[in-house]
């Protein structure tokens, strides 16, 4: 299940809103590189500012705040939690004008997945198919909110669901799709096996400040 960390009150706020993940977000100073980032285009706000989106992917270890929380969310759903996934940081830098003054705000929003002991599916085709019929409007949504969707060489990167389809995550939720380069979203794939079976490094807490911009 995704859930979104703490995010500055600023108009970046209600934009960065579609998508959501866990705890409190952080800033990148300590730590190797990021695997991968994305810097949008600047982007008009409805209050007269502009807006520009980075995201920053991982995956990284979830600090112990997040294990916390996903450990009271999956508990909340009668389940256990068998690890924490922290898929990437979204960084929103606004400018524009306060009290008639120029102004400027952002933060960061780290997207996180718990992996709480859920049960799979057996209609992820189906579930796939929903998503692949709205993917094309998925992507001018999100264009609309944040730049053009990300791509590389002229492809598109692909979207990943937070929540998987594998275990019952919704197809087209706006809050439950990430853009990921497809060399991440190999790794993810990867990784989310072992993240449900518990006991690996997803169930072990990692430094509050995984990565430098």
């Amino acid at each position: 299940m995704p859930t979104s960390q703490s995010y500055s009150r600023t108009a970046c706020a209600v934009a960065i809103a579609a998508l959501v993940g866990c705890g409190s977000a952080t800033v990148g100073g300590v730590g190797r590189p990021a695997s991968a980032k994305w810097v949008g285009s600047v982007v008009n706000t409805p209050d007269g500012g502009q807006l520009q989106t980075t995201i920053y992917y991982g995956p990284w270890q979830c600090t112990d705040a997040f294990l916390s929380e996903c450990g009271r969310k999956c508990a909340a759903q009668g389940r256990m939690l068998k690890g924490c996934m922290w898929l990437a940081d979204i960084k929103g830098d606004w400018r524009g004008r306060f009290l008639l003054l120029p102004a400027q705000a952002g933060g960061r929003l780290a997207i996180t997945h718990c992996c709480c002991d859920y049960s799979t599916i057996s209609n992820v085709s189906q579930q796939r198919r929903i998503w692949n019929r709205a993917r094309d409007r998925f992507r001018e949504t999100w264009a609309e909110e944040f730049g053009a969707w990300p791509q590389s060489g002229g492809t598109l990167w692909e979207g990943h669901h937070i929540f998987d389809l594998w275990h019952g995550g919704p197809p087209v939720a706006p809050s439950n799709v990430l853009p990921v380069p497809p060399d991440v979203h190999q790794v993810l794939n990867q990784q989310y096996p072992a993240c449900y079976a518990g006991g690996g490094q997803w169930s072990m807490p990692g430094p509050a400040r995984p990565y430098v911009d």
